[in-house]
């Protein structure tokens, strides 16, 4: 009996573990740009953060109908106007936000 009890506690303290795993990673921020190939902010945008060691996710709002949808919903729930939208469009940790002055502080923003 002492034996079984010692085992389940063993494999108990393992599914443990593992659960605390999964949840630190989950917890990994991130920076989601919404864009075009066909930008040359988006362009310049994923070289930055490439060259800064920064990782993000890129989806290209012109072939991807979804990205699209889930950009613009994310615009509306933080009550940015998509009238004259000018994009990258970056989600970074949940904040939304676009570019909208000096291309460099926009470039900053995401650094910090």
């Amino acid at each position: 009996m002492k034996k079984l009890i010692c085992v389940l506690f063993m494999i108990f303290g393992m599914f443990s573990a593992n659960a605390q795993q999964k949840n630190t990673k989950s917890e990994v921020k991130k920076v989601i740009i919404y864009g075009s190939d066909e930008c040359h902010h988006c362009t310049d945008t994923k070289a930055f953060l490439t060259q800064n060691k920064i990782s993000f996710e890129f989806f290209d709002i012109d072939k991807n109908p979804e990205a699209l949808k889930e950009m613009l919903l994310k615009l509306k729930n933080a009550n940015i106007s998509t009238q004259n939208l000018g994009i990258p469009v970056v989600d970074k940790n949940g904040v939304i936000f676009t570019n909208t002055g000096v291309f460099e502080e926009f470039l900053q923003k995401l650094k910090n």
